[in-house]
């Protein structure tokens, strides 16, 4: 059964930091893209960030310079740095994992951000 939990959503204000994770079980870790998505109230799931297999790391341009993206490929974790929180980061945050051979993907439940004052 596959499982991809986060954890690390809540109320931060704005310039702040969290840290989210995600922990995968059930899928071969190692062969699997992880990203993180959002989805804003009353708005589309985007994309925030990737993770190759191997490292390789790619943000939308709203992420780009205040998010990081990392994968701990012993531990099966991905995890999902955020600095300089704006409240337009305030979204649900959902992990994604995208099988590179089979192409079957797997999404989380979702961790809540909220960003204010």
């Amino acid at each position: 059964q596959v499982q991809l939990v986060e954890s690390g959503g809540g109320l931060v204000q704005p310039g702040g930091s969290l840290r989210l994770s995600c922990a995968a079980s059930g899928i071969i870790f190692s062969i699997n893209v992880m990203g993180w998505y959002r989805q804003a109230p009353g708005k589309q799931r985007e994309l925030v960030a990737r993770i190759s297999p191997g490292g390789g790391a790619s943000y939308e341009d709203f992420a780009q310079g205040r998010f990081t993206i990392s994968r701990d490929n012993i531990n099966h974790i991905v995890y999902l740095q955020m600095n300089s929180l704006k409240p337009e980061d305030t979204a649900v945050y959902y992990c994604h994992a995208e099988n590179v051979r089979t192409r079957i993907t797997y999404w989380g439940q979702g961790t809540q951000v909220a960003v204010s004052s």
